[in-house]
């Protein structure tokens, strides 16, 4: 059987709004852009040497009824003001030749900015923890080099996307997503 690993990734984001929930959802696919595909959620590991694109090029390569694999944050609220979070984080080690790790995060009361760096601490602490490290993400973080270091071996950056939305002032559903969008070829 052959293997499946992604060889690009891309991040998006969006939101949506409808007076139904399941409609509320595509309307966030679809200002995300990833609306055409049948996405397949997936868990967390970004594989060594895959390379992040642009969500411009990563669009370009999507086929309606594409079958795509996603890493995805989700909330949704039809509750009016109610602030909903989607956010995905990526830490991937400075050695491109190891893997990294993906982390989800959805909440209630977060802006984007904690959301991004909420999914981004995550995701540094995951990686840590698998492979073996003791990570204290407030000392670990370099501000000036804007990387995590665990020791002089194993150093490794993060970033993140996240969509932030308030619920719909008339009760409409709100959806927002978060993903990191593989892609196979």
């Amino acid at each position: 059987m052959e293997k499946i690993i992604p060889q690009r990734m891309f991040f998006t984001k969006g939101v949506g709004y409808h007076q139904n929930k399941l409609q509320s959802f595509e309307l966030a696919l679809r200002d995300a852009g990833i609306e055409i595909c049948n996405i397949v959620t997936i868990s967390s590991i970004f594989p060594p040497a895959c390379k992040i694109i642009s969500k411009r090029e990563g669009l370009k390569n999507l086929v309606p009824g594409q079958v795509t694999f996603v890493v995805m944050a989700r909330e949704n609220t039809n509750e009016p003001s109610r602030l909903i979070s989607a956010a995905v984080g990526l830490a991937q080690p400075v050695n491109r030749k190891q893997y990294g790790y993906i982390s989800e995060h959805h909440a209630f009361g977060q802006k984007t900015r904690q959301a991004k760096d909420f999914a981004e601490d995550l995701a540094a602490t995951m990686l840590a923890s698998t492979l073996g490290i003791e990570l204290n993400i407030d000392k670990a973080w370099d501000e000036r080099k804007q990387l995590y270091v665990a020791d002089k071996k194993r150093q490794f950056t993060s970033r993140s996307v996240a969509q932030s939305a308030y619920g719909h002032r008339d009760g409409l559903w709100t959806t927002v997503v978060a993903c990191a969008v593989m892609l196979i070829s």
